[in-house]
């Protein structure tokens, strides 16, 4: 059994794993995240703030630390939509390898299948839509795992609308938004998904779209940050509870209440909502109205959130790569010791 780390660097947060895993299946994983907003101003200007690069390159090396005493072999390190936008991320890149990693730039479609690889274990045989719901893009991606544990992957896709993105178009600042900047990230949202839904099919089964065809999908799984803090919100989570959040629900009218309620208070009182991290507060409402029109788009009336995301998937394909095996979903990450 190997005992490997890996560390994910996206637009708003910064995560590190420890896994286990053994016979191609993760027994355990301890994750830690850091809200560390790489992807700040990036949509505005397609550079990445030193500041903010200085925040990620003192909670990474926090991480090699971390993993390194949690008895962690090799490590390996991929960074998403803020680094793939920016222009200076190689700047970025030679500091993280200073710290002993190797960082890659992940296309959204390597992002959407690692994701897709990571939540499906909780629904084998069962054709699902997985959402990675992120900072500056969402991952779409659609199909099954197997009982035999093969995996299909009918769809994947990499959309330019996330928390931050959304926010900083549309809902940046303290004061409340005004009907016209929500419709506006809403047709902003609604414009980025639709190509794709139609493209990919990914109505929901029984929705007036795709009726009862067998080839769409039966479930909507979302992951990411807004997801798992809307939970927490709905459910007054404090302090946040990862069993009662994994695999819960909410109803598409209870994540519109939802972004309702964040769209009628400022930042500053978001910050003191049960439930929800104050750091996340600024880039909340953008979240919400991401996920709400996504379900819009797709006819889905309700979603279940899952914490068995990027991370999970990247676990596994980690430990392919250390052992030199075929990759679950062909790409691998270079592994470093930890020295």
């Amino acid at each position: 059994m190997a005992r490997l780390a890996c560390i994910d660097i996206g637009t708003v947060t910064a995560r590190l794993a420890v896994a286990d895993v053994e016979g191609g299946r993760v027994v355990r994983l301890a994750k830690h995240s850091e809200i560390c907003n790489l992807g700040e101003g990036v949509d505005a200007t397609g550079r990445l703030r030193q500041e903010a690069m200085k925040r990620v390159f003192a909670c990474a090396r926090g991480y090699v630390d971390a993993a390194r005493d949690a008895g962690a072999v090799a490590a390996c390190c991929t960074l998403t939509s803020a680094a793939r936008d920016a222009d200076n991320s190689r700047e970025l890149g030679a500091a993280l390898d200073s710290l002993g990693l190797d960082p890659l730039i992940i296309p959204g479609q390597v992002e959407g299948s690692l994701t897709f690889l990571g939540v499906a274990r909780d629904f084998v045989g069962r054709r699902i839509l997985v959402a990675d719901n992120g900072g500056g893009s969402t991952e779409l991606a659609c199909g099954m795992l197997g009982e035999d544990g093969a995996l299909t992957l009918d769809f994947v896709r990499s959309i330019d609308v996330g928390c931050r993105r959304v926010t900083e178009k549309f809902l940046s600042g303290n004061a409340l938004p005004t009907a016209e900047d929500l419709a506006a990230a809403h047709a902003f949202a609604g414009e980025g998904f639709a190509p794709a839904v139609s493209e990919g099919r990914l109505w929901a089964r029984g929705s007036e779209r795709a009726g009862e065809d067998a080839a769409a999908p039966e479930a909507l799984v979302v992951c990411g940050g807004t997801v798992t803090s809307l939970v927490a919100i709905d459910k007054k989570l404090e302090p946040y509870d990862s069993s009662q959040v994994h695999l819960a629900s909410l109803a598409r009218a209870r994540v519109e209440e939802l972004e309702a309620l964040l769209a009628s208070l400022t930042v500053e009182q978001r910050a003191e909502l049960p439930g929800l991290q104050a750091k996340r507060a600024p880039v909340m409402l953008g979240g919400a109205v991401a996920i709400s029109e996504l379900m819009a788009q797709t006819g889905f009336e309700s979603l279940m959130a899952s914490e068995s995301d990027l991370l999970f998937g990247l676990a596994l394909a980690a430990d392919a790569s250390l052992r030199e095996a075929p990759s679950p979903v062909i790409w691998k990450p270079t592994m470093r010791p930890l020295r």
